[in-house]
């Protein structure tokens, strides 16, 4: 089975994150995670993970500001999302070549 959330303390440890980076993160809703409803604690899916992961890096390797964090990863999400299209459309052409055939 595949873990599907992780908690903060979890997040810190995985990508050695530092809580005030987390919290700005939030607070600017570049990652937003889920609360549980019993406690409240915050959640970060598999999505969130990938997205903390690259803003680590933006943030401590590179020194990328959290304005610029944001903008890469709206602009990569962006670019996800274009190439799942660009795939879809390749994949409808691929079809209705085969059905000429």
């Amino acid at each position: 089975m595949t873990k599907e959330f992780w908690t903060i303390s979890e997040v810190l440890e995985i990508f050695e994150m530092r809580r005030q980076l987390l919290a700005a993160l939030e607070e600017e809703d570049i990652v937003t995670p889920r609360r549980r409803e019993d406690d409240g604690e915050s959640l970060y899916s598999r999505e969130e993970m990938e997205m903390l992961r690259v803003a680590k890096i933006l943030a401590d390797e590179l020194e990328v500001n959290l304005a610029g964090v944001d903008i890469i990863l709206r602009m990569r999400r962006q670019m996800i999302e274009m190439r799942k299209q660009f795939d879809d459309i390749l994949a409808d052409i691929a079809e209705k070549l085969k059905e000429r055939l």
